[in-house]
């Protein structure tokens, strides 16, 4: 995996890898931004004092904003992994192609390109799948807020076996029918678990989790093809 790791880093420097990184990124900002302005239409004007008799406290214009900024901002550090994960999987195919083609060029002549409806619903499915499992894990997270260290063990592990599956079949969807597929993806699941750990990790370093996505798809083609070697 370390190995993996350094090879996705010293190609961060490939102009398609910064293209997707940026597109990726401010895609990501994007979605952030409509979902601040939706919940600040949503609680402007609501008054949540009403629920106690006698009591009113109007949401205005600012302190909606306020309000929605904080719940943004919470959403942001909660859901980034999986909305930027989500996002990545449109781009994947450019990165993985780009990876096989500098390290993999044999494997790359026989890779097939990924279509954009295929990718829109990898994406979909990742996003749905990272919001998914942590929504079940949730309470366990309050839980083990009791612990200190326990949520963090649990986001490590719940993320990485998500991430994990996500970023492995980005790549082997590439060379691999749907029965091969199912089978690599049987095959490999602690392989992939170590995967999703690793990029989990990336994920909660400042500023390295801004690039996790990338070096996540980067990271999984090797993995991919160094094992299949």
């Amino acid at each position: 995996m370390l190995t993996a790791l350094t090879l996705a880093i010293r190609q961060l420097s490939d102009p398609r890898l910064l293209g997707v990184l940026a597109k990726s990124l401010a895609l990501t900002l994007v979605l952030f931004a409509a979902i601040g302005a939706a919940l600040w239409w949503l609680i402007m004007g609501r008054d949540p004092c009403a629920l106690f008799a006698g009591y009113s406290c109007p949401i205005g214009s600012g302190s909606g904003a306020i309000v929605a900024t904080l719940l943004t901002l919470a959403g942001l550090w909660l859901l980034f992994p999986a909305i930027a994960t989500g996002v990545m999987g449109l781009f994947s195919d450019e990165v993985v192609a780009a990876v096989e083609e500098r390290h993999y060029p044999r494997r790359s002549e026989a890779a097939r390109k990924i279509g954009h409806d295929v990718a829109l619903r990898m994406a979909l499915s990742s996003a749905g799948r990272l919001i998914g499992y942590n929504l079940i894990a949730l309470p366990f997270y309050l839980l083990l807020l009791l612990t200190a260290i326990g949520p963090v063990f649990l986001f490590l592990a719940v993320n990485g076996a998500a991430l994990g599956r996500d970023l492995g079949e980005m790549v082997a969807i590439r060379h691999l029918d749907t029965l091969g597929l199912r089978r690599w993806l049987d095959e490999t699941k602690g392989t992939r678990w170590a995967l999703g750990l690793a990029v989990t990790g990336l994920f909660m370093v400042p500023v390295a989790n801004l690039l996790a996505p990338v070096l996540g798809a980067a990271m999984a083609t090797h993995v991919y093809h160094r094992r299949n070697r």
